[in-house]
């Protein structure tokens, strides 16, 4: 799993989400750049992904990513779902505040099964 967002304490709560959902394996990080990064040393199963970064986009990272990758479900978690361009499936996107219950049910429904 990869969550590319900019603010350490909310990638911290979604993380622990993710992994009481059933994550085992998890990168961060805060910048498209560094996103596709990790994506090429670890290829992720699943993205939880913001929109708006302080360097970059959530959005544009995910298209580098699946570009060189091919689909991976992604869950964008932003409070600018406007701005969620383009956010095009395989995802869903969810406007901040984060709603636990409501994360990790997008979560057990896009993550791969074993």
């Amino acid at each position: 799993m990869l969550i590319i967002e900019d603010e350490w304490l909310i990638a911290e709560y979604i993380e622990q989400l993710a992994r009481d959902a059933g994550a085992t394996s998890v990168d961060t990080a805060d910048c498209q750049y560094g996103a596709i990064e990790a994506a090429a040393n670890h290829a992720p199963e699943i993205i939880l992904s913001d929109v708006n970064l302080k360097t970059g986009t959530g959005p544009r990272a995910v298209a580098a990513i699946q570009a060189k990758l091919g689909p991976i479900p992604v869950i964008f978690i932003t409070g600018t779902p406007e701005d969620c361009i383009p956010c095009a499936p395989p995802g869903i996107v969810l406007t901040k505040p984060i709603q636990a219950e409501v994360l990790v049910e997008a979560f057990r429904r896009l993550a791969p099964v074993g």
